[in-house]
């Protein structure tokens, strides 16, 4: 039997919940801010709100790969709500948490964000059987759900979107036709589901093999769900949460991530304004976001990525999302516009002009800000962690200063990961990688760190005239050996990059989990080390800002 079917059945038998009132103020006064939970009985203490009003859906718990930005726009959604005299109610399930508390709505509903919850509260604030209209752009939907949705687009001009470039790709549900996609638009390519949040289950396989893996594994959680294959375009990736309202498009600011396209945009840094841009790049980005707003009829939020590589911007593979991102916050904290509160009300049908606000791009403010990571690894034994295409922070810093030094080393204090000067580091480069990372080695001697390294990465230490101290051992070979330079507190952060070969990757596994228990600095991408020597370096008076043709090219 369908789930339709049953919820059906359930109705005509008069099986429904009611919803009872958690007392905030523990009976010794009314309590004007309740909130509700639900259970099979007859009384029903959550009787529809009368008047206008509009069901806000929350993030849930917050959990690894989903930090509570989403929960922070959907709090000052319930605030805007109230400011333009709609009454709004929250559905979320963690209204003890500092995000949604249980006074940042009108009514607080404390209950899971499945279909059927999400249904029957939308049934019990119905009058005249009139459903309240929901906003799903604060959260993620897995499906559009059978009630109104403000702010909810009509179909996007597919002439549009082809005359935007983007990296080829296609979507596949078979193996063999994976293959011949893969074969056609090149290695390495991302591969991902039809559908993700958080970028999970998302990889970048480097050939037909690694392929081969993920459609196995992808095919036994969801056989039914198409795969897509897009070309892997390692250039600069950039930035835009915007507003559009179906007429204009206002885009608070273009942000330029630190680690190159294939790490998700939660876990990497992000700096506003996007200093290694240069003006041709920042309009095109305007005008292929402007372009892809009005044509999808978005009301609301919306968030793109773009990758740049020798060229004009392409739109990154990950689909542009109608809905609040991990940047959101960022972007209303360092340029001053309220991003989710202008996107509510123009849920609620005022446009971009009636609040006051243009299309394009939103004026520079005189301010560097730069948000970085935060994760909780430590907290979570045996577990592995590198950057990449999933999420795994579970939260984000932020520093702001008037320039762009400053701006980073509070950054990089406040995630932990700013290096200290004559601190020993410890490097486990990967072969690919190692080209690249000479002249971060060459930076990282000159600024008096004593260097420590496993055995290839030592030999090219050492060939460039760098005194280096080489583990002389692996895991599992006696001692001492790698993991032990980090335990005994010779080294006070790491920079290990991955590599296909397993025993590597095993060795790279103990190195990452042994700078995590120790809370000490541990980089998996050049990009971000490159950043920490930089703000070290800038300690000493001559830091200079990186421009986009060193950044590719490995220079500081």
């Amino acid at each position: 039997m369908l789930p339709e079917q049953v919820r059906n059945l359930r109705r005509q038998w008069g099986l429904k919940p009611v919803y009872k009132t958690v007392d905030t103020c523990a009976a010794e006064f009314e309590a004007v801010t309740p909130y509700f939970y639900s259970t099979y009985d007859q009384e029903n203490e959550a009787l529809p709100l009368p008047g206008k009003k509009a069901v806000v859906i929350g993030s849930g718990p917050i959990r690894i790969g989903q930090g509570i930005e989403f929960d922070y726009c959907s709090v000052h959604a319930a605030r805007a709500l109230s400011e333009s005299g709609v009454r709004s109610i929250m559905i979320n399930s963690n209204p003890e948490t500092v995000s949604t508390d249980f006074d940042s709505s009108d009514r607080l509903y404390f209950e899971p964000l499945d279909e059927e919850a999400v249904r029957d509260i939308v049934e019990n604030e119905m009058v005249d059987d009139q459903a309240p209209p929901s906003l799903v752009q604060f959260r993620r939907p897995d499906r559009h759900q059978p009630f109104p949705i403000s702010g909810d687009g009509g179909a996007a001009h597919p002439g549009v979107q082809r005359r935007i470039p983007q990296p080829p790709g296609a979507a596949v549900t078979s193996v063999s036709e994976a293959l011949q996609v893969a074969q056609n638009i090149g290695y390495p390519a991302v591969v991902r589901p039809s559908y993700v949040l958080g970028g999970r289950a998302m990889e970048i396989v480097q050939n037909a093999s690694e392929l081969i893996r993920y459609l196995t594994a992808a095919a036994a959680l969801a056989p039914d769900q198409p795969v897509l294959i897009d070309r892997y375009m390692e250039g600069k990736e950039c930035e835009v949460d915007a507003i559009c309202d179906g007429e204009q498009v206002l885009i608070p600011g273009v942000m330029e991530h630190i680690e190159r396209a294939g790490v998700h945009s939660g876990d990497s840094m992000a700096i506003y304004p996007g200093l290694n841009l240069t003006s041709e790049e920042v309009d095109t980005i305007v005008d292929y976001t402007t372009r892809i707003g009005l044509a999808l009829e978005v009301r609301g939020l919306m968030n793109i990525q773009f990758v740049i590589l020798g060229g004009p911007p392409y739109r990154s593979p990950n689909l542009p999302t109608g809905a609040a991102d991990a940047t959101s916050v960022y972007v209303l904290e360092v340029t001053g516009v309220p991003a989710a509160a202008i996107a509510t009300r123009v849920m609620l049908g005022q446009t971009l002009a009636d609040q006051g606000y243009k299309g394009g791009l939103w004026p520079r403010q005189n301010l560097v800000g730069i948000k970085a990571p935060v994760f909780s690894m430590g907290k979570l034994v045996g577990v592995d962690w590198h950057l990449g295409p999933e999420m795994l922070s579970t939260g984000e810093v932020m520093g702001i200063d008037l320039d762009f030094p400053n701006a980073l080393s509070k950054a990089l204090l406040a995630a932990n990961m700013n290096l200290r000067r004559k601190t020993g580091v410890l490097l486990s480069i990967a072969d690919q990688d190692k080209a690249e990372a000479v002249v971060l080695v060459r930076a990282l001697g000159e600024s008096g760190c004593p260097l420590y390294a496993t055995e290839g990465t030592a030999a090219m230490i050492a060939a460039m005239g760098i005194p280096v101290t080489m583990a002389t051992k692996k895991i599992g070979e006696g001692h001492p050996n790698v993991v032990d330079v980090v335990n005994d507190g010779s080294v006070g952060a790491v920079i290990n990059t991955l590599s296909g070969d397993t025993s590597v990757l095993q060795d790279g596994f103990f190195i990452r989990r042994a700078a995590v228990e120790r809370q000490i600095p541990c980089f998996t991408s050049l990009d971000t080390a490159r950043a920490a020597v930089e703000s070290l370096l800038g300690e000493r008076g001559n830091y200079n800002v990186r421009r986009t043709e060193e950044y590719r090219t490995g220079g500081f």
